[in-house]
């Protein structure tokens, strides 16, 4: 029997059902800026979805597209402007930046109130804690797609490949707090796979073309690829998109898996309205 699909897309639709209301609540549209600095052919993509929700919900956007050679400077006077703009709730600024930028001092430089993506510093401080604050988009939309699918989590061993800033780490501790009793692997981690093999909800999160295989997974487990990797293709002069699980193995040995394409990236994306959205709640209210 193969494993279930867990459709992205599906949840984050779901997602936007939700804030629609709560949008048409509001005394005036959230308002989200996005910075995009240089013209990055992958990040163009990503903002031009972003703005696209945006529209599609009804929140204000603005997209700022300062030249790749900007110094840190610079990008930290555009942000302190944004931070003190009232119509703009949350602000992210596109990665990656430009080596010469100073990517820790962009991060903090954004006012935490404003921070749409999850990253600041006192924000993360929040999750540690377990207090109420913007998540970081991946892995807040994970824990949604196990919710929205019934996926228990509350006593199931759970496995992070990966302990990147932006999705290992918070990952874990969502799912810590979930009440799973959580692993977090890494390149440097010894007998990798007998590792993954202990878990009932495996999350790939290491940027390895299709590292995982067959046997990194229990049978009958939840496997969550968060992988976007681009190799070549059969085609000459072409690439195709895989994940960080081999996509056939998970489909024969799991219970539930995530395509990529299609799995986890919309989910980012909805919770980022999600973020935005519970931004303008808090700002108009406390107005």
């Amino acid at each position: 029997m193969s494993a279930k699909i867990l459709d992205g897309k599906w949840v984050r639709d779901q997602i936007f059902a939700d804030l629609k209301p709560r949008i048409a609540s509001l005394k005036r549209p959230p308002g989200l800026a996005v910075v995009l600095v240089g013209d990055d052919p992958a990040s163009q993509i990503y903002v031009r979805n972003k703005v696209k929700a945006c529209a599609d919900l009804g929140i204000y956007s603005e997209k700022i597209t300062p030249p790749a050679d900007l110094t840190t400077k610079d990008l930290l006077a555009i942000i302190n402007d944004l931070n003190q703009r009232p119509e703009i709730d949350g602000i992210l600024v596109q990665s990656p930046l430009p080596k010469h930028i100073d990517h820790r001092a962009v991060l903090v430089s954004v006012a935490a109130d404003k921070d749409a993506d999850g990253f600041h510093p006192f924000n993360v401080g929040c999750l540690v804690a377990n207090i109420p604050a913007a998540r970081a988009c991946t892995p807040a939309g994970i824990m949604e797609m196990l919710r929205r699918y019934e996926i228990p989590v509350a006593g199931k061993n759970a496995v992070v490949i990966g302990r990147s800033d932006i999705v290992g780490k918070p990952m874990a501790l969502l799912l810590l707090h979930a009440n799973a009793t959580v692993t977090i692997c890494h390149s440097k981690t010894a007998g990798l796979a007998d590792e993954a093999r202990r878990a009932d909800i495996l999350v790939a999160a290491i940027g390895k073309p299709e590292l995982v295989d067959g046997n990194f997974i229990k049978p009958g487990a939840t496997v969550i690829d968060v992988g976007m990797n681009r190799i070549p293709s059969d085609i000459a002069g072409k690439t195709r998109v895989v994940g960080d699980v081999k996509a056939e193995d998970a489909q024969r040995q799991a219970s539930a898996y995530t395509p990529v394409p299609g799995g986890v990236g919309p989910l980012t994306i909805g919770m980022l309205m999600s973020n935005t959205v519970a931004a303008a709640e808090r700002h108009l209210c406390s107005t």
